[in-house]
């Protein structure tokens, strides 16, 4: 999907409405019995049936019908992002952050039928009757149509800065990262589809953190030992010299398996209170893949008890819309 792959076929598979099925395969069934036979014998059975398209050769049972719709990945990132939102969002100095929105603003006798505005048409209905002396609403005609029509307008909010932290170490198996490049793909996704200038700051770290391209992010691996705290170190330091809190909305997302240095994990609580001061949000998803173990960093972020940090563990990859949602709630006092 992101290599220029744009459009992703659903398979559909269409319903039947009920009917009764009379022995399609007219196979023979069990019956009554003819006497002289005792508790628990059997008196028959149906031969199994293999599935369609299963068996030796090939086969001769119907298949079963679908449809395949063909949807793009817009069409897919708006049905995703409709109820997700930057949380906490506060006035600051620099507006510039830009949202699409849709206002109605007039009133027209064309347009698309799902666009039809009812009360009008039918108010002209009955005005077109009672100019004729005919009382009342009666049949509407195509002059009695109405359609609303709209235009696309820009909501301005305060700037936000979103840093997308990833841990990049050793103990981040192929699975722990296509977890993680999964989340952070869709996140980027959501941000650039609803917001308009909404800044991404990528973070990768190992023992050591460093700040990398969008597509060294997405691609570059590493490996060595765990040091989250480089990480929140990085991102304090980034946001010192680059986002000042009263010019920005600022928002801190790391991923890791939690396997991190024992004595490091202090250090880790102290720095994300840090960021806590200065963020709309942290949050911290810890993926628990084959090797997870139960002594991790998530034990130790049961410390802090600001609500602005949000912390959620995933299991597999049906765990990763979930983590959007817990993440990107734009009314926090539903958070969960």
């Amino acid at each position: 999907m992101s290599d220029g792959r744009k459009v992703v076929k659903v398979p559909i598979r269409s319903l039947e409405e009920y009917h009764f099925r009379f022995d399609t395969g007219k196979q023979k069934h069990a019956g009554q019995g003819q006497g002289g036979t005792k508790e628990g014998d059997v008196l028959g059975s149906d031969k199994k049936q293999a599935g369609p398209g299963k068996g030796k050769g090939a086969g001769e049972e119907p298949g079963v019908d679908y449809y395949e719709a063909e949807v793009t990945i817009d069409e897919l990132a708006q049905l995703i992002f409709e109820d997700l939102g930057l949380p906490n969002l506060q006035q600051k100095k620099k507006p510039e952050l830009a949202s699409e929105a849709l206002e109605f603003k007039d009133v027209r006798k064309k347009g698309i039928s799902s666009n039809i505005d009812r009360k009008r048409t039918i108010m002209e209905a009955i005005k077109r009757n009672a100019l004729k002396g005919r009382k009342g609403f009666q049949n509407i005609t195509r002059d009695d149509l109405r359609y609303k029509t709209w235009d696309i307008t820009y909501k301005y909010e305060s700037n936000a800065v979103v840093m997308a932290m990833m841990d990049t170490s050793g103990s981040m198996g192929p699975y722990e990262k296509y977890i993680a490049r999964s989340f952070f793909f869709w996140m980027v996704r959501f941000l650039r589809t609803k917001y308009q200038n909404v800044h991404i700051v990528f973070l990768a770290h190992h023992v050591e953190a460093k700040e990398t391209t969008e597509e060294e992010f997405f691609t570059k691996g590493a490996s060595g030992g765990t040091r989250c705290s480089s990480v929140y170190q990085l991102g304090l330091d980034i946001i010192q010299k680059r986002y000042s809190p009263e010019d920005y909305n600022i928002y801190a997302f790391h991923f890791s398996d939690g396997d991190n240095l024992t004595s490091d994990n202090e250090k880790c609580v102290k720095l994300v209170n840090e960021l806590l001061k200065v963020c709309n949000l942290v949050g911290y998803g810890e993926i628990e893949g084959p090797y997870y173990y139960t002594s991790t960093l998530r034990n130790a972020f049961k410390k802090i008890k600001d609500p602005k940090f949000t912390s959620v563990g995933i299991k597999g990859k049906t765990d990763v819309y979930p983590a959007l949602k817990a993440f990107f709630n734009p009314h926090p006092q539903t958070r969960t």
